[in-house]
């Protein structure tokens, strides 16, 4: 049994009774839709039969998982109510483009099953597979910190011990692996429905016990007291302003037109109409996924209060000069190192700086374990199980879809027969999987974890929403501009998350910050589309 100290919440019999049910109906409701997988097109985008209300809920169950949870309240925590602002944004974007059918009514209508295959229509086979390689990228880099983040929830808020992590970590992808790889997009939109009931009922109770327990005012106070105005107003807050805001409305739209596992709901829609009204009616849910997460996190701050240290142990703790506790102490709310001169933070140990910078994103779940009764632990653990594991499955198709379609299509002489391609894609899965696990026990996120997953994500968002708009509704679009600005678009998000890891860099790195790095990469993507394509020569063919 996993270690667990006394006093914990979690009861065995009651709460993992609850979690044990949820899993074996999700398992069974994923491995049953095996049997209806007879062509590719079941496997990646269901046959494209998917309806309006499936859609929806699919995609809100996609689209929060344990670690969206995580950042979104560590936003509230850090920021106050100023965090919920990429909600606000991501909500406009995607009811702006659901509403006029922006690109999206024309990649539905192109019948592809990823957005590389449009591209050869426009720009040829080697726009096509560098987009592949990109998209690839940036969705593993952005995807590999999922299950981390996940387990590191799951032990704070039943009571593990983080020593549990690596067998939580591998328990959680086992399972979605499973009937991902037999059951493909059926299996995810069978059990995303599942998922999304479940979740849904996970959030609500919690942020009603929270409001009816705390109280609203007591939460307004809070975010008084530790962020003043910049609370409440973005632009008075000296880590958000209008860099921030730009990046968060650029980026969000970016996303909404072709991050893969979002679109995947276009491109399984029965029509373009369905797509359409799937956009226009979840985007009030975007929302809702920054503003609940959000609140338990200013809960979280109300009740324990910064106190960064308490995630040291007392020999971590009394190994380090008292003037560096002091002032570790005494630092702004989520900035535990922020005093620290390089000198001092150069002496600590790597382990204790990265258990200081995760003490804002462990205040939620450290709260939720003190603070929800027997029975309610184990709908909120079902709730974020099944956040989880839609997530993550849909993003393994999704990667897996854009490797084996684009990537692998120059090796592909022939075609292949349907049961060939599912064995292939089936295997892709299970590879991505191996890797998130390695990925996700290895890499330490610098920073916060939504600012880390929008630039990632900007890798490949920069130029694919780029090349999407050029190829609907530019005609002097050409391969030259694509290659530009795939080149371009890739090519500041890389280089700050290298300048970040490197000691003498490190310091620039944070100096620019993840929201202007964020933006660059759009314009350098912008500027590559249209530099490259006016030069080529008109008469030139692609």
């Amino acid at each position: 049994m996993l270690s667990q100290p006394s006093g914990t919440p979690f009861h065995w019999l009651l709460d993992g009774g609850i979690v044990g049910l949820y899993l074996l109906v999700t398992m069974a409701a994923g491995i049953a839709m095996r049997r209806y997988v007879g062509k590719l097109e079941d496997y990646l985008v269901a046959g494209r039969e998917m309806n309006l209300h499936l859609g929806i809920a699919s995609l809100a169950a996609t689209e929060f998982g344990i670690i969206t949870c995580m950042y979104t309240a560590q936003a509230g925590y850090t920021q106050g109510f100023s965090g919920a602002m990429p909600g606000i944004c991501q909500a406009v974007a995607m009811a702006l483009i659901g509403w006029t059918g922006f690109c999206i009514k024309p990649l539905r209508q192109a019948g592809a099953m990823t957005l590389p295959e449009m591209f050869e229509k426009r720009f040829g086979r080697k726009v096509r597979w560098l987009s592949g390689m990109v998209i690839v990228m940036g969705g593993l880099l952005n995807m590999g910190v999922f299950l981390q983040i996940g387990g590191k929830f799951l032990c704070s808020v039943a009571g593990f011990d983080l020593s549990n992590l690596t067998l939580i970590m591998t328990a959680l992808l086992l399972m979605v692996v499973i009937y991902t790889v037999l059951g493909g997009m059926l299996s995810v939109l069978v059990t995303d429905f599942l998922q999304f009931v479940v979740m849904s009922a996970g959030l609500l109770v919690v942020s009603v016990l929270i409001l009816k327990n705390i109280g609203w005012d007591t939460l307004v106070k809070t975010v008084q007291v530790n962020h003043g105005e910049g609370g409440f107003n973005p632009l008075a807050n000296p880590s958000l302003g209008w860099p921030f805001l730009a990046n968060q409305f650029i980026a969000n739209a970016a996303a909404a037109l072709t991050w893969q596992a979002v679109i995947v709901r276009i491109l399984s829609a029965k029509d373009s109409d369905t797509s359409q009204r799937i956009y226009t009616r979840t985007s009030f849910f975007f929302v809702c996924r920054f503003l609940l997460p959000g609140i338990w996190g200013i809960a979280a701050l109300a009740t324990l209060g910064w106190t960064p240290l308490k995630q040291l142990t007392q020999e971590e703790r009394l190994a380090m000069p008292v003037a560096v506790q002091e002032k570790i102490a005494g630092s702004a709310v989520g900035a535990p190192l922020a005093k620290l001169t390089p000198d001092e933070v150069s002496k600590l140990p790597a382990a204790t700086q990265a258990k200081l910078s995760d003490a804002s994103l462990l205040a939620m779940p450290a709260f939720l374990s003190s603070f929800l009764p027997i029975g309610l632990m184990g709908l909120l653990i079902a709730a974020m199980l099944a956040a989880d594991m839609s997530t993550n499955s849909s993003y393994m198709l999704s990667w897996g879809s854009v490797i084996y379609n684009d990537i692998l299509a120059p090796f592909r002489h022939t075609a292949w027969s349907d049961q060939r391609a599912i064995l292939w894609n089936r295997c892709i899965v299970a590879l991505i999987g191996l890797y998130l696990l390695v990925f996700g026990l290895f890499y330490q996120i610098e920073g916060n974890v939504w600012s880390y997953l929008l630039l990632t994500g900007s890798i490949y968002l920069s130029s694919m929403s780029v090349l999407l708009i050029a190829c609907c509704y530019w005609k002097r679009a050409n391969n030259w501009g694509a290659i530009g600005a795939i080149l371009l678009g890739a090519a500041v998000p890389v280089a700050h998350l290298t300048l970040e890891k490197l000691p003498d860099t490190t310091a620039f790195a944070a100096s620019i910050g993840k929201d202007l790095a964020g933006i660059a990469a759009f314009v350098g993507a912008a500027l590559g589309m249209v530099i490259g394509s006016l030069l080529k020569p008109r008469s030139s063919r692609s």
